[in-house]
This record gives structure tokens, C-alpha cells and sequence, in this order.
């Protein structure tokens, strides 16, 4: 008999992850390193964060973990540590954009500066990490996994809080998977997005009210649990899911059907 969870298997890859310090970003790496990694390099501007993330892998897991600390809007310093490592670790085989921000702003109030920085990190930052990551898949012969951390929010107008910014940024991220997955399929690269919907996470819960009123408007009558993004993040890291690029992965409970 087959074993089909054998195609879920990483061994031997190298994954980079962004804004991985702690969160989704963390609990995603975490779901890569149980699925056999070779190497993981964990990218944030959070020195402590990051260096504690990736002792915890190396200590549970065995895996080969990294911290490279990077503000994803830096060019020249996201091709410098994607050179590293792939130096360090042998290859980027796994590239997944999860560092973001959300700012909740009126739109009549948005000052400029800060709604170009939820732009500049949610979308301009992952568009360098994935060119950067891209050439090194490209010049490796062997193709690769990206995967951006999109939102429901690209879809959707979240009601009522005011995050103009973060919408419009996360919508264009789901577009820039789309047009990367086109060009990029001829070096059998892949490219997908997650698109989270309301999460159970200590930030949310802290919303009061509103976390309420979330879990109420989502058809399973509960915000996710982060584990939920990773068991998606394995799947369309590895080759169980090789004949699936330009796909966004809504997993929101059903919130977006109503």
C-alpha cells in the first residue's frame, strides 16, 4: 500500500520564514520543523525573540535553525541574508511571508507615513523576500515553495474596525502570489497564500467586545487556533501539494461565505 503521508515529508529542505520570532509565524516554522526539515533560518527585527525561536527548534526538533535579524523594507539587506543563508544552510527550498502590521485608523485620519508602512512591510516586504529567495530557487535548478501570509481582509472589508492600510495591503499581496505563480511556474517554483481569518490569539482576545462579536459572525462559532495555519503551511510547503500554485487558502471558519 502507498503511504501518502510520506509526500507530506521536508526532509532534507531549507525553509526561511519571516517575522517567525514568535505568533503565527513561529507556530508555522514549528509545523515545517516536525515535518523534517533540514535547515530553517527565522527572519525578524527582534533580536531576543528570534534568537530564543530558533534555540526552541534546534532543541525540539534537530533541525539546523538560523536567526537572521532583517527589516523586510531593507533591499539590500534582505539579498544579503537570503545569500547567507543559503550559504549557511545549502539552499532556500521554502519561503514563507508572514511578517506584517495592522494599524486601526480612520481613513480620514490616516496619516500618509503610516499607511505607507503597513504597505511597505505587508506588500513591498514580501515582495523583496520572495525576488531574493526567487533567485536562489532559480540558479538551484531544483524549483521551490513561496508562501505569503495573505488575510481574509484581502477579500473582505472587516466591519466595524477602520484598517484601510492593512485591506488594500493584503489584497495586493493575494495578487502578487498570483503573478508570481504565473511567471515563476516555467522554474517550478510555486507560489500560494494562507489567508487567515479571525485567530485566537492573546492580541485578539484583548479586542473584547469585538473578539466576541467575531466568534459570533463565524459560522463554526470559534476564531482559529494558530495550528490550524500550519498543518496548511506543511501541506502546500511540500510535495503533497505539487500540483497547486496561485492559490489562496482561505481558512476563516466560513466567515467570508455569509
Amino acid at each position: 500500500p502507498k503511504n501518502f503521508l510520506d509526500r507530506f515529508r521536508l526532509d532534507g529542505k531549507v525553509a526561511v520564514v519571516t517575522g517567525a520570532a514568535r505568533g503565527l509565524g513561529f507556530s508555522m516554522a514549528e509545523g515545517l520543523c516536525s515535518a523534517g526539515l533540514k535547515g530553517i533560518a527565522i527572519l525578524d527585527v527582534q533580536t531576543e525573540l528570534g534568537i530564543d525561536a530558533a534555540q526552541r527548534l534546534h532543541a525540539n526538533y534537530g533541525v539546523e535553525a538560523q536567526f537572521y535579524k532583517v527589516d523586510v523594507r531593507d533591499e539590500k539587506s534582505v539579498n544579503e541574508i537570503m545569500d547567507s543563508v543559503a550559504s549557511d544552510l545549502g539552499s532556500i527550498d521554502i519561503l514563507i511571508c508572514s511578517a506584517g502590521v495592522a494599524d486601526l485608523v480612520h481613513a480620514e485620519d490616516y496619516p500618509a507615513e503610516k499607511f505607507r508602512r503597513v504597505v511597505d512591510i505587508n506588500l513591498n516586504g514580501s515582495f523583496l523576500c520572495a525576488q531574493a529567495a526567487g533567485r536562489h530557487m532559480i540558479a538551484q535548478g531544483s524549483g521551490g515553495s513561496i508562501i505569503f501570509i495573505a488575510s481574509m481582509s484581502g477579500s473582505i472589508v472587516n466591519w466595524p474596525q477602520p484598517q484601510s492600510a492593512y485591506n488594500a495591503s493584503k489584497a495586493g499581496v493575494k495578487h502578487l502570489m498570483k503573478s508570481l505563480a504565473a511567471e515563476w511556474a516555467v522554474h517550478k517554483i510555486r507560489v500560494n497564500s494562507i489567508s487567515p481569518g479571525y485567530m485566537d490569539t492573546a492580541l485578539n482576545r484583548s479586542f473584547g467586545a469585538l473578539f466576541d462579536e467575531w466568534k459570533q459572525k463565524t459560522p463554526l462559532g470559534r476564531l482559529g487556533d494558530v495550528e490550524e495555519l500550519s498543518t496548511c503551511a506543511i501541506w502546500l510547503a511540500s510535495s503533497g501539494s505539487s500540483f497547486c500554485t496561485g492559490s489562496d487558502i482561505l481558512i476563516d471558519g466560513g466567515y467570508t461565505v455569509l
